[in-house]
């Protein structure tokens, strides 16, 4: 595996990456390098997803040795992922609304012999666009793709292909390392123009070509991305702040995959934790089977 599992390695990427969180980050960011020759982003967001490292130690460490200006770029693709994840706290229901989405997709998937032959064509890889196969089949063996590659790829999936975004992001959450629901299904929205008002992201071949450094040269692609609706986002909800941990009491811990830190649960009971469970919760991001590559990150 690519991404070993464990807090140490994410603490060794993070050390590797910290001379180049700076200008060259900002300079070499949006190029598309290909599997295992991304070293101009700091592929630390399966570690930061799982929480085995968080994002302050990693700002902490990457303003150690960067100015804030020089590292801003980076700051901000940081801020971004904790922004999706807190936007969609509070409005819970874009998450269960998706869900309904999908499983209707499913359906139709299951009983449309048209979509189901795109649909499979687009997941395995075999639609003839160069570039959008390369990228899935990246995917599936490696549990990661650039950040750039995400967005081309979802811009083909929904603007080209014309396929369910659901499904689109749905294939991202079973094989991402760092599948996020927040971040992968407002980023899908976003491409879509459900997102933000009157934007939406259009996939166009020189832009491949230039960040791909000439690796592809793709055709066929669409012209113009039509949004898909107008973002009706629900209110947000309050806020469900847990009770304080009681370092007198007796403790129990329940640990599940979206969030391995424990250090400030430990820190605040060190001799009183009597209990611990934990809770996976990869079944309930997909009602497909959740990639190997993923499970075997997740149970480590």
């Amino acid at each position: 595996m690519y991404f070993t599992p464990t807090r140490d390695d994410g603490l060794r990427r993070l050390k590797d990456f910290i001379p180049a969180a700076g200008i060259k980050y900002a300079q070499g960011r949006n190029y598309d390098r290909g599997a295992y020759a991304h070293k101009s982003v700091s592929q630390l967001s399966p570690y930061i997803r799982r929480r085995t490292i968080s994002e302050v130690e990693v700002l902490k460490s990457v303003l150690g040795a960067h100015s804030p200006q020089s590292t801003e770029k980076f700051i901000q693709e940081v801020f971004w992922r904790t922004y999706w994840k807190g936007w969609l706290e509070l409005r819970p229901s874009v998450w269960s609304n998706y869900q309904g989405a999908l499983a209707q997709a499913k359906h139709d998937v299951m009983s449309q012999g048209g979509l189901r032959q795109q649909w499979e064509a687009a997941c395995y890889g075999t639609t003839g666009i160069d570039c959008f196969d390369h990228w899935g089949k990246e995917l599936v063996e490696t549990g990661y793709l650039h950040n750039h590659a995400r967005m081309w790829f979802a811009s083909i999936w929904v603007h080209t292909l014309e396929l369910p975004w659901e499904l689109g992001a749905d294939f991202f959450m079973r094989n991402l390392l760092d599948g996020d629901p927040a971040s992968n299904t407002l980023s899908w929205r976003w491409v879509c123009g459900l997102q933000t008002a009157g934007k939406t992201y259009l996939a166009r071949a020189d832009n491949i070509v230039k960040y791909t450094e000439g690796r592809f040269h793709p055709t066929r692609l669409a012209s113009y991305a039509r949004a898909l609706g107008h973002p009706d986002h629900p209110k947000p909800m309050p806020l469900s702040v847990p009770n304080a941990i009681e370092p007198s009491k007796p403790t129990g811990i329940l640990l599940h995959d979206d969030d391995f830190g424990l250090s400030h649960l430990l820190d605040a009971a060190p001799k009183n934790i009597h209990a611990a469970a934990y809770m996976p919760s990869l079944a309930g991001v997909s009602p497909w089977h959740v990639s190997d590559t993923v499970q075997s990150f997740v149970d480590g």
